[in-house]
């Protein structure tokens, strides 16, 4: 699959302070391709039919109650011939080809196109000017009055993806109360997370390790 590079781009470094602390140059091999549409389409598709529980099931006709006595007899009422209460043709009777609570809907994605779908999506963040990256997102407390104000400092706004190198209690605890931040690790990120956010907050080894592992 040909892709279209555009030169190297950099991005300010700031910490959770909204001040600049450096810049840093990105990989334009994974920061700055042209989007792969049909891939990111493909790995959403995967993501949500993973997601996916099958848990519908619906009663088939020898697991209904009742319809032990034949309704009325064979010959002489006029009306049609029925055996049994529990027949699909009867109101309460069993379903016929309903779901049995056993259905797989589980996609696969070969990682060739994982990895371009990801380097797309993270190439959309960056041209949307929707990627912050910041030195380190950690909290030396669960304070999520700490969170927020970080978050507000580095003008993260609306639905914010965190992603940072490991998740740790602190960090955890100060984010997992606020409704529109999802908080993952490097090894977690999702093409539907970084596509369905309004803002991407990334700590600085992150990005590193993202061009290590998608180049």
């Amino acid at each position: 699959m040909a892709e279209k590079k555009i030169k190297a781009p950099s991005v300010d470094v700031l910490n959770l302070t909204g001040e600049k602390a450096g810049t840093l140059k990105l990989n334009a091999d994974v920061f700055a391709i042209e989007p792969h549409q049909q891939s990111m389409y493909d790995a959403i598709k995967v993501y949500q039919a993973n997601m996916r529980q099958a848990t519908s099931k619906t009663k088939k006709r020898d697991e209904v109650s009742g319809g032990g006595k034949k309704p009325w007899r064979q010959k002489g009422t006029g009306r049609a011939r029925a055996g049994s209460t529990r027949s699909p043709l009867w109101v309460g009777g069993g379903i016929v080809f309903g779901p049995t609570g056993d259905q797989n809907y589980k996609l696969s994605q070969n990682k060739s196109e994982h990895r371009l779908a990801l380097r797309s999506a993270l190439s959309v963040k960056l041209a949307n000017k929707q990627l912050i990256v910041v030195d380190e997102f950690k909290f030396e407390a669960m304070k999520t009055k700490e969170a927020t104000k970080a978050l507000s400092a580095i003008k993260a706004e609306g639905k914010t993806l965190v992603v940072v190198p490991e998740l740790e209690l602190n960090t955890y605890a100060s984010v997992r109360n606020l409704k529109k931040v999802i908080l993952v690790d490097q090894t977690n990120v999702s093409v539907y997370d970084l596509l369905n956010s309004d803002a991407v907050v990334m700590a600085k080894p992150v990005v590193k390790y993202l061009e290590e592992v998608l180049q």
